[in-house]
């Protein structure tokens, strides 16, 4: 009587050993790609703090109620209708918009 042996593993050819480590290169590298651009998008994005000054002088009664701000100035839009643009570095107002009702 014969014993039955166990059925043998298939033997690894080399080719599919080389497409293995070719599909995980692939999958380590996408991973590696995935992180470094998660990375640079935060980095970029917490790079845009904006800077405005400790105190913007306004004229005689005008109350801010909006601020935009640029490369090298800043816009103060006032509760009375006006656009007020200041320099950024020297506080001085650059120009004044009246928004017409």
């Amino acid at each position: 009587m014969t014993i039955p042996s166990e059925p043998q593993e298939p033997q690894e050819t080399p080719q599919l050993r080389l497409l293995r480590r070719m599909v995980m290169l692939l999958t380590a590298v996408m991973i590696g790609g995935v992180l470094v651009t998660f990375a640079l998008i935060v980095i970029r994005l917490s790079d845009r703090t904006p800077t405005l000054p400790d105190q913007v002088d306004l004229p005689d009664g005008a109350k801010a109620q909006a601020v935009t701000i640029g490369s090298n100035w800043y816009a103060v839009v006032t509760d009375d209708d006006r656009i007020l643009i200041f320099d950024k570095t020297t506080g001085r107002q650059r120009q004044e918009i009246v928004v017409e009702p």
